[in-house]
């Protein structure tokens, strides 16, 4: 027997590939499928399932792909209705995978149809669990995405998911092995540890929401409390990932289209394309085609592309560093993004070297925002997380998460100058090309953000421990 998580840290998930005795079961797929083909082929192992612990928000899987090329059956929990033929596993439901068996066990609570499924080894040992977004290493599941499918309240499955732990998982021996969906990061849970494997015994220890005499109503208050609202394009991937979607090799095709400097500005006014920048923000900084959209493929660049962009059917037209542009278009179908019109041919220096117009943005050094900044009448905006704000900001700053840029923007005035920061200079880039994009000129972003800002002498204020302000 042999289990490989294969971990994707710009989505923070967790896929596994388990074979036994010349067969294989996959939890969880990533959207491109190719990796796993070549590895089953490599193995010389048939797959025989693919388990789904739930309809996925936060990514598309690989489930229909995959099944499509090897022939094995999709494999969901209790109550899942999918709109594609798959097997729907009662609760206690075995499967045979060589000499394993894996066993689904229904845990609803973060979606009705949530199954966790357990690994039970050749001498018939409960081994390890499959959790999903059930639980994670330090967290459960929110309770709040699956509201409107289920017609219960956030509390109501908060209810359901206290159960599901208390009666189904917690029950296990204190050694079986959890792996869970997802690690820190993942906006599937409010308090994710960087682990991403850890024991049914140590959660029983460290995680809060498994602590021994919990009630339930004490539970249902600590899980709910302090959600942030989820990210607008989780309800599209949960629909892609239950109706079934375009062909990855369709989606990479359509990406991979060269587009000329030339026909590049008519392409983009015919189809209403966002024009989508994904080279390094210091780079983007020196210049970029106006009204584009900086979004850098070093950095968690999925997820705030489906924070911020939202709309999966968007038209999207990508410019990248040359040799970038598959890896761009993977990243983007990973959360739904399939409607791509292709990648400028050249990439921006032929723009540039086309005598194209060209944009830039006003980055200034932490030294030279120390020198111009004054405290308690320069207007200074900091996009960080508001633990991060809390935990430590420049006296007088004003916090404005990158997260909710499109609420706050219509509350700056054009006329009057401000300073924007984040942490490094990845998200503060990312507001400063949208703020630009909408007709905003009056700003200056702090290259390094406030990690750079934090080695000058500008006020700030005293240092709080982030666990400390997450409490």
């Amino acid at each position: 027997m042999k289990i490989e998580q294969i971990y994707t840290g710009c989505l923070a998930q967790g896929a596994y590939y388990i074979t036994s005795n010349g067969e294989a079961a996959i939890i969880d797929p990533l959207r491109e499928v190719q990796p796993y083909l070549d590895r089953l082929e490599r193995d010389n192992v048939k797959l025989k399932y693919i388990f789904e612990t739930h309809f996925h928000a936060d990514f598309v899987s690989g489930h229909v792909d995959l099944s499509k090329e090897t022939g094995a059956p999709i494999v969901y929990g209790p109550t899942a209705k999918p709109e594609f033929e798959a097997i729907i596993a009662t609760d206690g439901q075995e499967f045979t995978i060589g000499n394993i068996k894996i066993k689904a066990l229904h845990t609803p609570g973060h979606t009705m149809e949530s199954t966790t499924y357990l690994l039970i080894d050749e001498n018939g040992k409960e081994y390890a669990i499959f959790s999903g977004d059930t639980l994670f290493i330090g967290d459960v599941g929110r309770p709040d995405l699956a509201q409107k499918a289920a017609d219960m309240t956030q509390e109501q499955l908060a209810a359901t998911l206290y159960h599901s732990l208390r009666d189904k998982i917690m029950t296990l021996p204190d050694d079986v092995i959890v792996y869970p969906a997802h690690g820190a990061g993942s906006a599937c849970g409010k308090n994710m540890s960087k682990e991403t494997v850890g024991t049914i015994g140590n959660q029983k220890e460290t995680n809060y929401a498994l602590r021994a005499n919990m009630t339930e109503a004490e539970f249902i208050k600590e899980v709910t409390d302090g959600l942030l609202p989820p990210p607008a394009y989780f309800g599209m991937n949960v629909a892609m990932n239950k109706k079934g979607y375009e062909s990855f090799e369709t989606v990479l095709n359509n990406g991979m289209r060269a587009i000329t400097v030339a026909d590049f500005e008519a392409v983009a006014e015919d189809t209403g394309a966002l024009i989508l920048d994904t080279r390094k923000n210091g780079v983007f900084a020196n210049g970029f085609i106006p009204q584009s959209i900086n979004i850098g493929i070093d950095g968690d660049f999925a997820p705030w592309v489906g924070a911020l962009i939202a709309d999966v059917k968007q038209p999207i037209i990508l410019v990248t560093e040359n040799g970038q542009e598959e890896e761009s278009v993977t990243r983007l179908s990973r959360v739904g993004f399939d409607n791509l019109i292709g990648h400028l041919e050249g990439g921006f220096e032929a723009w540039a070297k086309a005598g194209k117009e060209t944009d830039t943005v006003n980055r200034i050094t932490a030294e030279a925002f120390s020198k111009e900044v004054k405290i308690g009448e320069s207007k200074v905006i900091d996009v960080r997380k508001e633990t991060e704000y809390a935990a430590e900001h420049v006296d007088e700053a004003f916090s404005k998460p990158l997260s909710n840029i499109n609420d706050w923007v219509k509350d700056i005035d054009p006329k009057k100058p401000f300073f924007l920061h984040c942490a490094g200079g990845y998200r503060s880039m990312i507001a400063a090309s949208i703020l630009q994009a909408r007709g905003f000129r009056n700003f200056k972003e702090v290259e390094g953000g406030f990690n750079a800002i934090a080695k000058t002498t500008v006020p700030k204020t005293n240092f709080v421990c982030q666990s400390k302000v997450l409490k």
